[in-house]
């Protein structure tokens, strides 16, 4: 049976790869940082399956036990400190986490691997953050980075920390440069959450507004269980590599309320958004869309949920929510 342990494991991410991964047949292993984190329920909820372990990624001799422990066979490194916003407010938290962790994990997987350096295959999720104020549009692998925030600055470090230890070490190790991926599993404080839990409440008459930042920043959405597949896919491949996974297309915050006002028969949302400079960045990334080519020609994989589709799945979901009273 083959072993995966995921850091990250809270997340939406981390749970649609373990749903994924189980339903394969593998062994599933979760890293989770301190024994009281408050969504350990969520996962042993959704994925009572999976066996958890604690850990952090700032602790390297911590993810050292974990991999003796587990022994696995691939490694997706999801854990990170991934609210943009927030890494402004918290820049050395993030790096430690987002940028440092990476090398923590890479270290602890070559110290484990020992003499065989593709015993195990490791996977990092690098960003679409990380091409900034783009060079280029579409973007795809070989697009210069220029990250501007400091999630995507560490974002940019565990991305090329990672190439370096494929071409230091010989380890299979391979990054997905993933671009924006929503869920009704996405935390409340990302923008397509916001807006679909939003939407839900103003439908049912529990609040009436809501404030935003930018609405004609533009992104790639897609839908994480999509995504995770590409992830997996990519360590199935004889050598590694790192690809772009992104929809190919690109929407508007405008039009992501578009789409979610009008799935409750809200078509004039204007009186419902205040526009609040607090929720502004302070350095813009304007669009993001990326260009999946390579992994619809060498993975086999492209996207399955259209825009509109998922923009709709996440209000049905929070609507279901908020009607149970539950947060998820």
């Amino acid at each position: 049976m083959q072993r995966a342990l995921i850091t990250g494991i809270t997340g939406q991410d981390g749970l649609y790869l373990a749903e994924s991964l189980l339903a394969k047949g593998y062994e599933v292993h979760g890293l989770i940082r301190g024994q009281s984190n408050p969504k350990r329920p969520l996962v042993e909820r959704l994925v009572p399956e999976v066996h958890l372990h604690a850990g952090d990624l700032t602790d390297q001799s911590s993810l050292m036990r974990v991999m003796a422990a587990v022994d696995p066979h691939e490694v997706y490194n999801l854990g990170a400190v991934s609210f943009v916003a927030f890494s402004w407010e918290n820049a050395r938290v993030t790096s430690d986490v987002t940028g440092l962790g990476v090398l923590n994990m890479l270290e602890a997987v070559r110290l484990h691997c020992g003499d065989d350096p593709r015993r195990v295959r490791f996977y990092q999720a690098s960003s679409s953050e990380m091409f900034g104020n783009v060079y280029e549009v579409p973007q795809r692998e070989t697009t210069l980075l220029r990250p501007r925030s400091p999630y995507a600055v560490s974002k940019a470090y565990g991305h090329h920390m990672t190439i370096n230890y494929r071409e230091s070490y010989g380890m299979h190790a391979s990054s997905g440069v993933l671009f924006n991926h929503e869920s009704p599993r996405r935390g409340i404080e990302f923008v397509t959450r916001k807006v679909s839990r939003a939407v839900a409440r103003i439908s049912m008459g529990r609040q009436q507004t809501i404030a935003m930042g930018n609405l004609d920043a533009q992104r790639d959405w897609g839908f994480a269980g999509d995504y995770v597949e590409a992830m997996w896919l990519m360590l199935q491949q004889p050598e590694p590599d790192d690809y772009v996974v992104a929809t190919g297309e690109t929407h508007s915050v405008r039009e992501l309320l578009d789409a979610a006002f009008g799935h409750v028969g809200i078509t004039d949302w204007q009186p419902h958004v205040v526009l609040d400079p607090a929720f502004l960045r302070p350095a813009e990334v304007d669009v993001l869309t990326g260009d999946a080519s390579k992994a619809r020609a060498v993975l086999d994989w492209k996207p399955k949920v259209a825009f509109g589709e998922l923009v709709a799945m996440m209000v049905e979901a929070d609507l279901v929510a908020e009607k149970a009273d539950s947060p998820y």
